[in-house]
């Protein structure tokens, strides 16, 4: 499978600024971890969309603003567009809300809830930690970043794993953070529980995904 392997800050400028009744707004990606909270932030050096003609672009169309926040929520996740699709046809078949069942396919995803527990600091870092064999799901080992976890289902650290001082930095974060409801985490065991499904209004993420629905029904 393809993978962008370019400026993380590139994808988070383009991607950050939505533009509606000739405003714009910016709301950050989070791609590169705890960098977004400091100066370093590529955003708050430059708040306006990469390249030559970044500063003076016009207004989108409604395709646009659309085909965007399909491409945001992409670059959070670090999903592929026929991966993306196939979890918004799974979500349109399940009963339910589907920008809510779609939200929740992806943020219970290995990956993602390796990076959410505190194990990783990007997504990008937890879905190569997943790749390299460093995680179990109730005891078996999982390689497949993809896999969308139960709940009740135990993510643990293997044991091979936990001398390693990039876990034990990352965990020591990750004790100062504040937990979502439907996760457990386990520091000194190396383990998080997935409790739950998520719940929509916790995830403070800066998606709307109704018009990524819109946008796969045109």
């Amino acid at each position: 499978m393809s993978r962008f392997t370019g400026s993380a800050c590139h994808q988070c400028r383009r991607d950050s600024f939505r533009e509606q009744d000739n405003k714009r707004e910016i709301s950050k990606l989070m791609l590169k971890g705890d960098r977004c909270f400091t100066d370093k932030c590529a955003i708050e050096r430059r708040a306006y969309p990469p390249g030559q003609h970044g500063q003076n672009r016009s207004k989108m169309s409604d395709y646009a603003v659309r085909l965007r926040e399909k491409q945001k929520a992409k670059r959070i996740y670090g999903i592929q567009e026929k991966q993306f699709r196939r979890i918004f046809a799974e979500a349109g078949r399940r009963t339910g809300n589907t920008g809510d069942t779609l939200m929740q396919m992806l943020e219970t995803r290995m990956d993602n809830l390796v990076f959410r527990l505190g194990f990783a600091n990007t997504r990008r870092e937890a879905r190569q930690m997943v790749s390299h064999g460093h995680f179990a799901i109730d005891g078996r080992k999982v390689t497949i970043p993809s896999i969308v976890v139960k709940p009740g289902s135990k993510i643990t650290l293997r044991e091979r794993s936990r001398s390693s001082k990039k876990f034990q930095e990352n965990l020591e974060v990750a004790k100062k953070r504040s937990m979502p409801s439907w996760l457990e985490l386990n520091a000194a065991e190396f383990s998080g529980v997935l409790l739950g499904q998520p719940v929509r209004e916790e995830l403070q993420l800066p998606l709307r995904e109704q018009l990524i629905i819109e946008l796969y029904s045109r």
